[in-house]
């Protein structure tokens, strides 16, 4: 759990009333804060789509870079026997 010193300033969003209906009703029966069920909600966002975002931004980056292989190679590299898992 995270305390004080952790939080960033207040941040203002508005919420379509539907949704945040639910999230008070969500808050009231799990006796928590809104802000506590905004914040869960948006580390689930970050864990799944997020981070499928984030994960395509650092691709785009590498292959701006030139950190790429060739496809051949990573393919013949699959289909090679490893002495590394030889019995």
């Amino acid at each position: 759990m995270s305390d004080k010193r952790d939080l960033s300033d207040p941040v203002t969003l508005r919420i379509p009333q539907h949704i945040l209906a639910d999230i008070e009703r969500i808050a009231a029966i799990t006796e928590r804060s809104r802000s506590w069920i905004i914040v869960r909600a948006l580390r689930g966002y970050l864990a799944t789509e997020g981070a499928d975002i984030l994960a395509i931004e650092e691709g785009r980056r590498q292959i701006a870079a030139g950190d790429v292989h060739a496809i051949e190679d990573v393919l013949r590299e699959l289909s090679e026997p490893s002495s590394k898992n030889a019995a």
